[in-house]
C-alpha cells in the first residue's frame, strides 16, 4: 500500500512527480469482497479498486493533460502485488469532475506496478507504462521526460523504503496483520470439518 500512495496519493506523488496537479480518487469501489466475487476470485485479492481522475500542469510549451483511469491493486498470498490501471472510455467522459476545465486528455492503455517479496525486507518491482499523451506532441520529445519522471519515482521510493522512521508505521501494521492470519490460520486448523 505504500507504494501505491507514490503513484495514487497526490502529497506523495508531488514529491517527485513536478508535473503532477491533482491525483484524486473520485469513484472508489467500497466493496471490494463484491469484486473478489465478480472476479470469480481468479485474479488475486482485490484489496482496492476505483476510477481515479489524474491532471498535469500547464507549462508555457504544453497545455496540461487529463486522465480517467480504473485503477485497483491486488493481491496475491506470498504479499506480492500488482497495481494497476488503465484508461476509461470516451463514453465515460461523463464522469469527469464537473467543477474543472476539460483539458487534453492523456491516455494510459497499461500500466502496471508488480511487486515481489524476494526477502523480509525487500521486494523486487517491475513497472510498465503504456501512455499516449495526446494532442500533437511526438513522441521523441515526450519518451525522454516519461522515462525521467519515472526514473524519479524509483529513486523517491528508495530513499523513503530505506528510511525506518517512515517505514515504522507501515512495517508495524504488516507485522500485526501478519500476527492477524497466523492467529486466523491457526483457528482455521483446530476447527472440525
Amino acid at each position: 500500500m505504500k507504494f501505491a500512495e507514490f503513484i495514487m496519493n497526490l502529497e506523495e506523488r508531488a514529491k517527485w512527480d513536478p508535473q503532477i496537479e491533482n491525483v484524486d480518487e473520485i469513484y472508489p469501489v467500497y466493496d471490494v469482497d463484491a469484486a473478489n466475487i465478480a472476479m470469480n476470485f481468479k485474479y488475486l485479492d482485490c484489496k482496492r479498486l476505483g476510477i481515479g481522475y489524474c491532471q498535469t500542469k500547464s507549462n508555457p510549451i504544453v497545455d496540461g493533460r487529463e486522465q480517467l483511469i480504473l485503477c485497483g491493486i491486488q493481491e496475491a498470498q506470498n504479499k506480492a502485488c500488482v497495481i494497476w490501471g488503465t484508461e476509461m472510455e470516451e463514453w465515460h467522459n461523463y464522469l469527469f469532475p464537473q467543477d474543472k476545465k476539460r483539458h487534453t486528455r492523456a491516455k494510459t492503455h497499461l500500466f502496471s506496478t508488480t511487486l515481489v517479496p524476494t526477502g523480509p525486507d525487500s521486494f523486487d518491482v517491475e513497472y510498465v507504462l503504456q501512455l499516449e499523451v495526446g494532442g500533437n506532441l511526438p513522441t521523441f520529445l515526450t519518451t525522454p521526460i516519461l522515462v525521467e519522471t519515472v526514473k524519479q519515482m524509483f529513486k523517491y521510493a528508495k530513499k523513503t523504503f530505506a528510511d525506518d522512521e517512515i517505514m515504522a508505521p507501515w512495517v508495524n501494521e504488516t507485522e500485526e496483520q501478519i500476527k492477524d492470519f497466523m492467529i486466523a490460520e491457526r483457528h482455521s486448523l483446530l476447527m472440525p470439518l
